[in-house]
């Protein structure tokens, strides 16, 4: 019987999430890789249980996240949950729809109303849910009127299915269309969720994270570490049994010389700070102000522990700041 650590909330830093009521922890734990079928599940639960003995209380899932099969990672997080219900009140689980996710026509990458509304539904059964705290649509879909993807994650709160909705991979523009439909529809509409890190500072370019934090509105980023490639893993070049190595990621031939010759450049930044490199990426995001969380991604306990480390150390000097745009380019 799972027993947390009854210290939990004393180190962890909670943000609130743009300018609503709802405070998430700096660091959150994202369900993306690790949690499907192939996995072993008392890793998996464990991975869980570290999280939340840390103070992480958010757990980030979606309808298709699970190797080999979508649904999946919602279903071993149901599992987990069946030992730790009680503290249901005392965490925030998030979920999306928006990719492909079963055959037919109402089932592939969009954002109508069947599919979302199907979709929650399903969700909710595979982790034994009354409701999740965040509902998103998971990426822009240019064929379905934003009107008609807005009522449906609006039905969503109206329902009880949802206590808010969020957006991911919507770009500044698009975000602010669907923001002007949910204001009209006083929907709680309080993140997007945007990729973000040291090596992809799109948001920026885009303005993304300015309008955001105008607006009230959280991000909530995912790959804050370039799919592993801002940690210590490639460091000394391509191990055989990373993502990288197992051609598990779209961006691995972006790792040439140049970029792992930029990697131990900001690892020693990183060492000068008192920082593991992946530590420092992550206080790097969090000092964005319109940035609520981090989330991150785990295959063993030990990597929780270590990441959740970085908010031990979230501020820069200037010097700080120059040497790593430098090193950015």
């Amino acid at each position: 019987m799972y027993t947390p650590n009854e210290k939990r909330y004393e180190k962890m830093i909670y943000n609130r999430c743009g300018k609503s009521g709802l405070k998430l922890p700096a660091v959150s734990l994202g369900f993306w890789q690790n949690f499907g079928s192939k996995g072993c599940f008392e890793n998996m639960e464990k991975m869980v249980h570290t999280a939340f003995d840390l103070g992480i209380t958010h757990f980030d899932l979606a309808n298709n996240y699970g190797n080999p099969y979508n649904g999946s990672a919602e279903e071993n997080f149901g599992r987990i949950l069946d030992g730790m219900r009680q503290y249901r009140d005392e965490m925030c689980i998030s979920t999306k729809a928006g990719y492909e996710m079963w055959d037919g026509p109402y089932g592939d990458r969009n954002g109508s109303r069947k599919y979302l509304t199907a979709s929650l539904d399903q969700s909710l059964k595979r982790m034994k849910l009354d409701y999740v705290d965040i509902f998103y649509h998971h990426v822009f879909d240019p064929d379905t009127p934003l009107e008609e993807t807005a009522l449906a994650l609006d039905n969503a709160v109206k329902q009880g299915k949802a206590l808010y909705v969020g957006i991911s991979n919507y770009n500044k523009v698009q975000t602010e269309e669907i923001m002007g439909i949910f204001k009209e529809l006083h929907t709680p509409f309080i993140v997007n969720q945007p990729s973000y890190s040291m090596l992809n500072r799109w948001v920026e370019d885009d303005g993304l994270d300015d309008f955001a934090y105008e607006n009230g509105i959280g991000l909530a980023v995912f790959s804050p570490l370039y799919q592993g490639f801002l940690t210590d893993k490639y460091l000394k070049g391509v191990p055989a049994d990373s993502r990288v190595g197992r051609g598990e990621t779209w961006i691995g031939n972006q790792l040439d010389d140049t970029m792992i010759s930029r990697l131990n450049a900001l690892n020693d930044i990183a060492a000068k700070r008192g920082q593991k490199l992946s530590q420092m990426a992550l206080s790097w995001v969090l000092s964005n102000k319109a940035v609520a969380t981090v989330l991150i991604g785990a295959s063993r306990p030990e990597q929780i522990i270590e990441n959740a480390a970085c908010i031990e150390k979230l501020n820069f000097t200037d010097e700080e700041k120059a040497e790593i745009r430098h090193t950015l380019g």
